[in-house]
Formats: structure tokens, sequence, C-alpha cells
């Protein structure tokens, strides 16, 4: 496809002429008609001699378009800045929000404006530069994004979407030779991301602490009426929208728990209203099993710790409710609030249950697989390498399943646990081929560890991109075996424990 010329582009080289162009496939975004108060209308600050760093094109069909349409001329402009539909007016979203627990009056989009959006496969999807410039909301920053997070992001969205787990979608990184200045020197690059609507529980928040209680019903109905339309004409419209959002959100985390996610940076207005994963930053998967792992070096006392994010989002949760409580009587309030801890322990529950390969109940479920955690923890074991290794454990109580136990320092109370299993596992009378199928189609073999990341970062660097290209097409089949990426799903190395994340990643 040649994605990565700058000029003549890939589209006149090989004389095609769409039909359709992306300008006739945008529209103005539906949110700019709640009014000036909800946002600013910005113009991008283009990126210079932009070019392409990486394409996705199974996220084309979100916005209805052909690689031709896209990955062209018109698109490179388009999305380093330098197009657009002149009768688009693209906006940056106010909002506000606690970050680390602290309330921030005014934070808004810093970095990155709505360029419109599109009809596609599942529905009207908002379409975003992330890095475009400075908005009103930058509060002194540059509005710049660098291409080192643009890499992590569009990877880490994307291979979270392969694992089944709501998320905003990357469509595509275009970089530049602009330097920006972070701890150090490095060059821009604009992340185009996508998704249904980008409004965060920060959104009602500032409306709230302002006191301009009509502007968060008016956004509260607006996101109602297109994203939770079935409770529109509900006399307890408010009340029962905010239930769902905080039974997704306690559901999205307890994916991230099971797949060993920590986001790092659990602000309010990193939530997303309709329950997506939003805002990737200082993120990791855990490698060695660590209940209060913390990935942010920002995080000093832990806040966000990976134990910490089902706690977080209950807390994140009363923001919102109070956000909204003007709207709200305290019975209501109070029954928003308490849906949230049972919706987290049934999704977690049900998804671990499928992990370890139990298709029936039972009450003690939840002791064994917390016990095995546990022991994972105490002896620092690699989580998705254990969970996808345990398709493979033998029932027999005469196998003592050598390669699981050997992973173990403490192989007595694997032992221990092991003979619980096998147990568990022969009451349920499963059949052992089909149960380990299964379990591989929900214990992946693929994650994007940090390591992974840093590799293609420093290629890219260096302006190679292959890397990039690679790491999309395993991460977006993390459940196959794919034996000639075997060594993605290998131990990390021992320089990988010295990665170094903040909140500028």
């Amino acid at each position: 496809m040649g994605k990565r010329e700058t000029a003549p582009s890939a589209l006149k080289e090989r004389g095609l002429k769409p039909v359709i162009t992306l300008d006739g496939l945008m529209q103005k975004s539906r949110f700019v008609q709640l009014g000036p108060e909800f946002y600013s209308e910005v113009s991008p600050t283009p990126i210079p001699n932009p070019f392409w760093v990486s394409c996705n094109a199974s996220a084309l069909a979100l916005i209805n378009a052909t690689p031709d349409m896209a990955f062209g001329s018109e698109g490179l402009a388009l999305f380093s800045g330098h197009g657009g539909h002149q009768e688009i007016k693209p906006i940056a979203m106010l909002y506000s929000g606690h970050q680390f627990g602290v309330y921030v009056p005014q934070l808004g989009d810093g970095r990155a404006i709505l360029i419109g959006e599109s009809m596609g496969s599942e529905g009207m999807m908002e379409i975003q530069l992330k890095g475009i410039g400075r908005t009103p909301f930058s509060r002194g920053a540059d509005g710049r994004a660098v291409l080192r997070s643009s890499i992590r992001e569009y990877l880490c969205s994307e291979a979270m979407h392969a694992l089944g787990i709501p998320t905003t979608r990357a469509l595509c990184i275009t970089g530049s030779h602009e330097p920006v200045l972070r701890e150090q020197i490095e060059t821009a690059a604009i992340l185009t991301r996508i998704a249904p609507t980008h409004v965060r529980f920060g959104s009602f928040e500032v409306f709230y602490y302002r006191n301009q209680h009509h502007l968060s019903l008016n956004l509260a109905n607006f996101i109602i009426t297109h994203y939770y339309p079935e409770l529109e004409a509900h006399p307890d419209k408010i009340a029962l929208w905010l239930e769902k959002v905080g039974i997704r959100t306690a559901e999205l985390i307890a994916q991230w728990q099971s797949v060993g996610f920590t986001h790092g940076v659990l602000n309010t207005d990193n939530m997303s209203i309709i329950g997506l994963t939003l805002d990737y930053g200082p993120f990791g998967f855990l490698d060695a099993y660590q209940h209060d792992f913390v990935c942010n070096h920002t995080d000093a006392h832990g806040r966000y710790a990976f134990s910490q994010q089902p706690r977080i989002g209950l807390w994140n949760l009363h923001a919102l409710v109070q956000a909204l409580s003007p709207h709200l009587s305290q019975d209501q309030a109070v029954q928003i609030l308490e849906a949230y801890a049972p919706a987290y322990d049934v999704k977690w529950l049900k998804i671990m249950r499928k992990k370890l390969g139990f298709a029936k109940e039972r009450d003690d479920d939840e002791i064994i697989i917390s016990d095995l955690i546990d022991l994972m923890d105490k002896n620092k074991i690699d989580y998705t390498r254990f969970m996808r290794a345990l398709s493979g454990f033998v029932e027999n109580p005469l196998t003592k399943n050598e390669p699981l136990r050997n992973q173990f320092l403490d192989r007595l109370s694997f032992d221990a646990w092991g003979k619980r299993y096998a147990e568990r596992l022969s009451w349920e009378k499963s059949n052992p081929v089909e149960r380990s199928l299964h379990m591989n189609q929900v214990n992946p073999k693929y994650i994007l560890r940090n390591y992974l990341a840093e590799q293609a970062i420093q290629q890219a660097k260096h302006g190679n991109f292959d890397e990039i290209d690679r790491l999309l097409t395993i991460l977006q089949r993390p459940f196959e075996e794919q034996p000639e990426h075997e060594t993605y799903s290998a131990l990390p190395p021992d320089w990988a424990a010295d990665l170094d994340l903040s909140c500028s990643s």
C-alpha cells in the first residue's frame, strides 16, 4: 500500500480515484448540538512534513472507509491535521475531573480534537485526532503527542479489542520529525482514534462544580438518547442510566483484572461514560503476578495499583453520582452505588471460571480461584503464560503436572492446590480435550508486554515501523497459536524489569 511515503501518494501511483471521499463520509459531530458551553471550536495545528507510521486496515469498517480512501494522500492530510471538510468544525471537549483523588476544576481535550463522525459497521463513530496541537484546554502544554506514546496506545487499544475488552479503537498513526520536549527531545505523532463517544465522567463533574446543573442534565439526556435509547421514555431514566454506567464500569474492570491489565491513571476524566477503556498512558500487563503492581512511577502511593482498580472504579462512580446528585433522590444514589460490587463479582467470577475450565458453577469456586491467585502472587508466576499452560493440566492423581509445578518455588503448595483443582475438574466430569480448547479461547497467548512495545518504539525512532505492524498483526489474534511468532509469547527479558513508565507514556 506504500504506507510510508509522503508524496506522491499510493493512490495517485496506482491511478485510483475513489468515488467516495473521506470528506463525503464524515459529518459534523452530534455533540455540537449541545451548544458551545460543552466544547470549543479548534483549528488543528498540523504536523509538518507528515508521513505514515502505521495504518490499521481492520478498523476501516468502523468509519465505512476503504484503504484507498483512508490511506492515500487525502487520508494522510486529514489524519495529520492538514485537511478536512471545511464545513465540519473540529471541536475540543470540555470536562474536569479528579486526578489522583484531587479535583481539578477544568481539564478538557488539551491535545485532541473531534474532526467529525461517520456511520460505519458498528454505528456512528466519532473520529478524534490526538496530538493535534494546543486547544483552549491545554493549560500551558504544547498539545502534541509523541511517537512513543502514540505507538503504545495504538497497539494496546487494538490488543484490548482482540481480547474482547471494550475500548476505543485506533485507526492510524501519522508522524513527523518535529521535535517535542518531554523528559527528553522526542518526535511528534498524531493518533487517530475512534469511539461511539469520548464523553467521560469528568464531562459531568465540570457542570456540578460550576453549579450549572441544567447543563449536566442536558448532557445526560443527550447520552441517554444516543447511547442508552432503551431508557429514554422511562420516568426514572437518569437513575437507571447511572446504574447501567456503574455496571458497565464494574464489568469492564473485571475484564481488566482477568487479563492482568493495569490502566495506570484511573482519574475520573479517564473514565468512559459508556464503559470503554479510555486514554492509554502508563498501562501495563502483568508479567510476574504482583497483586499490588504499579505501572506508573508517578503514582508514588499506589493509588492505581492493579489490586486497587475495582475499588477505584467505585470511587469514581461516587464522583459521577455526586455530579448528577441534583437530579437524583438519595435512595436512587444509594441503589446505583450498591449495584456496582455485585456486578463486578459476578462478571469476574464468570470470566475466571472459564479461564480455569469450569463449565458448571460451584459455591467454593471463588475460593479455589483466589487461592491460585495468591499462590501466583507469592511465587511471582508469569500470569499470562501460566493461565495459558493450565489448559494442559492432567487430572490423574499420579501425574504431578511438572510443566506447571516447576514454575513454582513452593512446589508443595502448588501440589496441594493442584489436588483440589483435579478434584474440582473430576466433579464436573468434563471432557479434557474440549476443556483445553475452551480454556485456550479465553486465556491469551499473546499480550502487549511493555518490553514488546518498547522494542517497536526503539525501532520506530530510527525510521523502521515494521515491528509496529508485526505486533499489530500478532495482537489481533491473541488466542491463536502462531508458531512463526512463538518468541513473542516468551518470558520477558531481564532488562524489561527496568522499564520506567510515567503519565507522559
